[in-house]
């Protein structure tokens, strides 16, 4: 009964489902490990950020360029500020608000931008406080250049005067007429009674949409194996009771399977009047 299994077509399913499975497996598993390495990330980066906090600032030169090791870092930069520029579309709270960011100029002939706070609203500059005139020094987290669509980060474009829907040093070079270091520094307390902007985590080390979709396509692979091996048994259970059938003879032979007439059916049969 089962010799169909033998069958050049049945070798050809047969090793589909050998292949398919175990490949089904490590796909779901790699999405799996994928997703953790995102948890982890998450982890990591909250507990960076934690003893960042506590840590005493360091200056800057020491903390570029900066990556996943650096950013969170408190740092402090002296200097003077020079041009303001709001950042529209930042919430806090869930409230919509912008940011009020300035570059810091410091003797090295570039410019920090540092994010002194946040105010709710619409961007207006009449709102938004000048920077203080003369040497400063600032401290605050350091952070990594923003990129557009990563993090809410706006990748909208051709945005007002004054205004910028990124903080990055491609953005802002563009901007102002001197070199701007490949980072910012978003300060510990806000400037002028605005709010204080809270460290973000670096890109790729939250759990976004990225980390659920590793989720979402482990699911996929084991379900594509639970699949194919119900495939299998169907179509092997097919063949069974095709092949009991026929041994039962309840089903067409060949003949009838092809579309031809059986030599009975062929030979012409007798009018009812016997003509």
């Amino acid at each position: 009964m089962y010799r169909f299994l033998l069958t050049p077509r049945w070798w050809g399913i047969n090793v589909f489902v050998v292949l398919a499975i175990p490949f089904c497996i490590f796909m779901g598993s790699w999405q799996l490990g994928r997703f953790e390495d995102r948890v982890q990330d998450h982890n990591s980066a909250t507990t960076q950020a934690e003893s960042a906090r506590r840590e005493a600032a360091r200056p800057l030169a020491e903390l570029l360029p900066v990556d996943q090791a650096t950013v969170g870092k408190q740092t402090t930069v002296s200097g003077r500020y020079g041009e303001q520029l709001l950042v529209p579309d930042r919430k806090l709270d869930d409230r919509q608000g912008y940011y009020v960011l300035t570059l810091l100029r410091t003797d090295a002939g570039r410019a920090l931008p540092v994010v002194r706070g946040w105010l709710p609203g619409e961007p207006d500059p009449a709102k938004a406080p000048a920077p203080p005139a003369g040497e400063v020094t600032v401290t605050g987290a350091l952070q990594a250049s923003e990129t557009p669509g990563n993090n809410g980060v706006s990748s909208r474009s051709g945005w007002p005067q004054g205004q910028t829907g990124v903080i990055s040093a491609a953005s802002l070079v563009n901007l102002v007429p001197y070199d701007v270091y490949d980072g910012w520094v978003t300060l510990n307390t806000g400037d002028s009674g605005m709010r204080a902007v809270p460290v973000s985590a670096p890109q790729n080390t939250g759990l976004d949409l990225k980390a659920f979709q590793n989720l979402g396509y482990t699911a996929e692979w084991f379900a594509f194996v639970g699949f194919v091996v119900f495939m299998w048994f169907r179509l092997l259970r097919r063949e069974v009771e095709l092949a009991r059938d026929a041994e039962l003879g309840i089903v067409p032979d060949a003949g009838d399977a092809d579309g031809t007439a059986s030599d009975a059916e062929r030979e012409p049969r007798p009018s009812p009047s016997g003509v």
